[in-house]
């Protein structure tokens, strides 16, 4: 049973490092589909509010539980504990660091997000060729053009 354990404590560092993950580079998704911003705005706060808060997220809490009931040293040296424990709990982590990581959330995001503000308002702002402001306006044209000739108007 300590062997499930240390699985799933794996499964939660693995899902908490995409979850960092996705914190940080999920405006991307937004430049391609829009509608991640749904999910991704309210993961940028949640991953704000836990580093600039200095609080602990639950994943971790969850995270150790298991570890306790694996035994702690089942996995000691695997993938996960080598390599993903430590980009997401440094050794040298400060409330310094943990301010500075939440600014860099911060500005990656807004930098995005204003892009794809900018792209959506230039999408919006030149209607296109087929759309009814256009057909509406070239109509309007046309009779305007016509009126003027049929009044003798070159």
């Amino acid at each position: 049973m300590a062997n499930w354990y240390g699985l799933l404590a794996d499964l939660v560092v693995l899902i908490h490092f995409s979850f960092v993950v996705f914190v940080i580079t999920g405006g991307l998704l937004v430049l391609k589909r829009r509608w991640w911003a749904w999910l991704h705005v309210p993961a940028v706060i949640w991953g704000v509010l836990i580093e600039a808060g200095g609080w602990i997220c639950p994943l971790t809490y969850w995270e150790q539980a298991l570890r306790e009931k694996a035994g702690a040293q089942a996995y000691a040296g695997d993938f996960v504990t080598t390599y993903i424990i430590p980009i997401l709990y440094p050794a040298a982590l400060t409330r310094e660091l943990q301010w500075l990581f939440a600014a860099l959330v911060i500005v990656i995001n807004l930098v995005i997000y204003y892009r794809v503000w900018v792209s959506r308002r230039v999408v919006h702002s030149v209607p296109a060729a087929d759309s009814p402001a256009t057909t509406t306006t070239a109509r309007h044209a046309r009779r305007s053009n016509s009126r003027k000739n049929a009044d003798g108007d070159p």
